[in-house]
């Protein structure tokens, strides 16, 4: 045991059985363990599943951390084998395609924002780094990947550790682990490259706002011409793909609401560091409107590249979005 972690009253008093010192321990780094689980598994609610059996394994296993690395360094190598553990429990076997991800689901700019300092690094670039690695098309390709390519992937090129120390945690070699890496990138290079995560600009919200304002007006021509030639549409869990400006605009001429858009209420919110819009549709029983899913788009320039729909309304307290309207 080194002398800080001896010394460390606040771990000690966990190490004694005291729950409110282990929260307190743990509590700085809950948000990029979060964040951590959610790029391994691809799904916010899988992350939450993953955060809470993380928690119960280093609580349970306090008395193993010898303090050699920084707590930090342990409470990640918990996360990541956790991970591991759910993705073969569920047998998600490597997908051909990011589309075939059913199990996708968008994560809430707000929780990315949380990060602390110590956790998104103080440097401006590498926070820009961290929202690429955080984008939709980004998580989604993760899932091709193998399992433990994906972890090694992530702790090499996204936190930066060294390859001895993933080799550690996954108990192999450091040539094993500079070959994973190797196929994990030619493999996300094959991949398609849609519009990447960046900061909102004022031209962006220009974009998004005449998309709102298109579509309550139920103006199809005006949303058509929002649209990139390329754009493509999915909507996860559905391995359902519509591609091109035409087919994207005749989707929303005649299948949501049957074509009434002006029925379906639109709010903004922020995902994966694309823009976003909660769709709230009318309930029958009511006069509210009842959550439906969450749009997320990819702008570039000043057209749609990309919308990835979430039929999902039980996303909408992870965005502070209420369930109706």
């Amino acid at each position: 045991m080194s002398a800080q972690t001896s010394t460390d009253p606040l771990l000690a008093a966990a190490r004694a059985g005291d729950d409110g010192a282990f929260q307190a321990l743990v509590a700085p780094h809950l948000r990029a363990l979060h964040l951590h689980s959610y790029r391994m598994l691809g799904s916010y609610h899988d992350a939450e599943e993953a955060l809470q059996e993380t928690l119960l394994r280093a609580w349970q296993g306090l008395a193993g951390f010898e303090g050699r690395a920084p707590l930090r360094h342990w409470l990640y190598r918990i996360t990541t084998t956790t991970c591991l553990k759910m993705i073969n429990r569920r047998a998600r076997e490597p997908i051909a395609s990011p589309l075939d991800a059913a199990w996708l689901q968008p994560y809430p700019d707000a929780l990315i924002d949380q990060l602390t300092d110590a956790d998104a690094d103080a440097d401006p670039a590498a926070i820009v780094d961290r929202r690429e690695s955080v984008a939709l098309a980004f998580v989604a390709a993760l899932q091709v990947l193998p399992a433990t390519q994906r972890a090694v992937l992530i702790l090499r090129e996204v936190l930066a550790w060294p390859a001895q120390q993933v080799a550690d945690l996954l108990g192999t070699s450091v040539p094993a682990v500079n070959s994973a890496l190797q196929r994990a990138r030619a493999t996300i290079a094959d991949t398609d490259k849609p519009v990447g995560a960046r900061p909102g600009t004022a031209r962006e919200r220009e974009v998004v706002e005449a998309f709102v304002r298109a579509w309550h007006d139920c103006d199809i021509p005006a949303l058509a011409a929002l649209l990139r030639d390329d754009v493509t549409l999915h909507m996860p869990p559905q391995a359902l793909l519509i591609d091109g400006r035409e087919a994207v605009a005749e989707f929303f001429a005649t299948v949501p609401a049957g074509g009434r858009l002006d029925l379906i209420h639109l709010v903004g919110v922020r995902a994966n560091g694309h823009p976003a819009l909660a769709a709230y549709l009318p309930d029958d029983t009511a006069q509210d409107c009842r959550g439906y899913g969450i749009m997320v788009l990819a702008v570039d320039g000043d057209r749609v590249a990309g919308i990835v729909g979430f039929p999902d309304p039980a996303l909408f307290p992870a965005f502070g979005l209420a369930t109706t309207h």
